[in-house]
């Protein structure tokens, strides 16, 4: 069999797939095709694995160094139990060092170069990897972004084998080394849930903490290591407890120490035809009372939701000795969900031609452009105060504006009329760029960022009333300013556009809260970049539990809107058609409302699910759904 030309101009060794399904007759379990009868829709039960499995090829007999390292990394990319094709390419004390737990993703794959020019053994050859790091996943599985060179070296030596001598790989980098392609079509992303800490139910007016979203990487067939296939995966990873970013913020209610208890020989879960799971559970959990158990099923319910984007019957969580813990059901578990605070807001919001704020019906039934805007009741809809941005409370009773001149931040009702309340911040800034941004509201609180260089700040107003409080951001910022800000729903991250030596980068920082509510001390810490690959970011907005739209360009490029996962990953983004000049992007947490806009060239413009950009209104800016 020959070899092929791959990604990177590297030659590739073919790779075996095998398909697991129906063959003919001689397979039981195939379904035939009925001839008669009526057309029925039916729901599929969630199946975790994909029947595709991709084996590499083992080394030939007599192979040559650069078939070595071709097969290795080709064989990297297979599905065989405990990379058993892969460890044929290393030498027995190698493949015992070798822990291939982490990945490393490079944009092109990694490119082989023979370095044995450099080599003073004889007999010995040296190969450098090269290619341009994107990412890194970790052994808990969280993805982080990366913009830098890579460079590893493979070393090879001749060893006594069967058949002679061979060459076989004694020296490697840790981890699989995958190209982005390889990576997106093995792995996928998925949501893992935690209740936040330090968000009382007072705040937010919820029944229960923050359920808070935390991405991690699954493989979407049988992980080589484990043999589990991707549902039980992401149960395991839920068990295992939050990744480390997000740990300081959020807490499980599965007890520490918590893990499956499959029965002898088993590898994974599996639904039933009720679309129902049994989660066994080991003795950690086995006394837990029914409220901590309902929120341990409520976390691994929207986890699997989101896995599996199947409607989830129940999940059933058992005892050691197989006795029913607690059972919650899909429609139960709605008290818990992630957006019962946000929802689908009533309204879309934007500024007009005289600088009120205007809304139009924010209706999934309704998106079209033949709504009329009307102002909103209260001081910033009747014109007494001219704005230059806005942000909504999530309870679209409020809102807060920032004066024309960028001086004032104005906290107002929106739905009764009132009059014009005195100013909540002001900034001594001395141009309208060093003084407020645009606001932004959590699940209760009003952030905005003084940016006047002589005292920049960060500020919160506790339930968008009192006195403005300075938030500390503890590290990540080495000096740079903040342009711009857009808080999470559940309140413990912040979205930040950040400027140093002229450029504007994007930041995701943890909010952490200490002590009680009405005194709590509040701190960004531990700010990462999300969008390093983007040479300038223009604007940002939280789209949903785990996601941002970004408006920004790549080094040479030109403007695009691209979604990206708060750990920085694209690989499960979705596309979205370019709109002319965009200054302000507005996304609500309900994906099936419109995507709004602020356009140079076409004014508040908005994108419904499908369709192409519509202009609202040929003037006007800021726009926003609550939030």
């Amino acid at each position: 069999m020959g070899t092929e030309r791959g990604r990177g101009g590297r030659w590739r060794v073919p790779r075996t797939t095998v398909l697991l399904g129906c063959a003919g007759l001689l397979l039981t379990g195939c379904a035939s095709m009925p001839d008669s009868g009526d057309v029925e829709a039916v729901e599929a039960s969630p199946r975790g694995d994909s029947q595709v499995r991709v084996y590499g090829m083992a080394p030939r007999k007599g192979a040559q160094p650069n078939e070595i390292v071709e097969g290795f990394l080709e064989a990297m990319t297979g599905d065989d139990p405990q990379f058993a094709t892969a460890r044929k390419y290393l030498t027995k004390k190698a493949s015992k060092a070798w822990d291939p737990t982490q990945v490393t993703v490079l944009d092109d794959g990694p490119v082989p170069q023979d370095q044995r020019a450099n080599d003073r053994e004889g007999g010995a050859y040296t190969y450098a990897l090269t290619g341009k790091k994107v990412a890194e996943v970790n052994e808990q599985r969280a993805y982080q972004p990366v913009n830098s060179s890579y460079h590893e070296t493979l070393h090879l030596t001749r060893q006594d084998g069967p058949d002679g001598k061979e060459w076989r790989i004694d020296g490697l980098p840790q981890g699989l080394v995958l190209g982005e392609s390889d990576f997106e079509r093995i792995y996928r992303s998925v949501n893992k849930y935690y209740f936040a800490s330090g968000t009382s139910s007072e705040r937010t007016g919820a029944a229960h903490p923050w359920m808070v979203a935390d991405p991690v990487y699954v493989r979407k067939r049988m992980d080589p290591q484990t043999q589990m296939d991707q549902v039980t995966q992401t149960v395991e990873a839920l068990l295992s407890g939050p990744t480390n970013w997000l740990k300081p913020v959020v807490g499980s209610s599965f007890p520490s120490g918590t893990a499956l208890k499959l029965d002898e020989g088993a590898k994974s879960l599996a639904f039933d035809d009720r679309n129902a799971l049994k989660v066994p559970l080991n003795d950690k959990a086995s006394n837990v009372g029914q409220k901590r158990c309902r929120e341990m099923a409520a976390q691994l319910l929207f986890t699997l939701r989101d896995l599996t984007s199947y409607r989830i019957g129940q999940v059933e969580l058992q005892r050691s000795d197989g006795s029913t813990l607690c059972v919650l059901g899909g429609d139960q578990a709605e008290d818990f969900a992630p957006e019962r605070a946000s929802g689908s807001p009533d309204y879309q919001y934007f500024l007009d031609t005289k600088q009120r704020l205007v809304r139009m019906v924010g209706s999934t039934e309704n998106t079209g452009d033949d709504e009329e805007a009307e102002p909103v009741p209260g001081p910033l809809g009747s014109g007494e105060r001219r704005l230059s941005a806005v942000a909504v409370a999530r309870s679209e009773r409020h809102a807060a504006g920032v004066s024309q001149d960028a001086r004032a931040l104005y906290v107002a009702s929106i739905v009764s009329d009132g009059e014009p309340e005195e100013p909540a911040v002001t900034s001594s800034g001395k141009g309208e760029k060093d003084r407020l941004s645009a606001p932004s509201w959590d699940g209760g609180d009003l952030w905005v960022a003084d940016r006047d260089p002589r005292g920049p700040r960060l500020l919160r107003l506790a339930g968008g009333a009192g006195e403005a409080k300075e938030v500390t951001v503890v590290d990540g910022l080495d000096g740079a300013r903040i342009e711009a800000l857009k808080v999470s729903a559940d309140g413990v991250r912040i979205a930040l556009l950040v400027t140093e030596d002229g450029r504007t980068t994007l930041k995701l920082g943890r909010i952490e809260r200490r002590g009680p509510e009405d005194e709590a001390e509040v701190s960004v810490t531990d700010l990462r970049p999300i969008a390093p690959q983007m040479e300038e970011v223009t604007a940002v907005s939280w789209a949903g539990r785990s996601r941002l739209v970004v408006v920004g360009r790549e080094s040479g490029g030109v403007q695009q809107l691209r979604y990206l996962q708060t750990d920085g990953s694209t690989s499960d983004a979705q596309s979205v058609p370019g709109a002319n000049q965009v200054t302000t992007v507005a996304s609500a947490d309900d994906d099936r409302l419109p995507l709004l806009a602020h356009s140079l060239e076409d004014g508040i413009v908005r994108l419904p699910p499908g369709a192409n950009w519509k202009t609202v209104a040929s003037k006007g800016s800021s726009p926003v759904y609550p939030g």
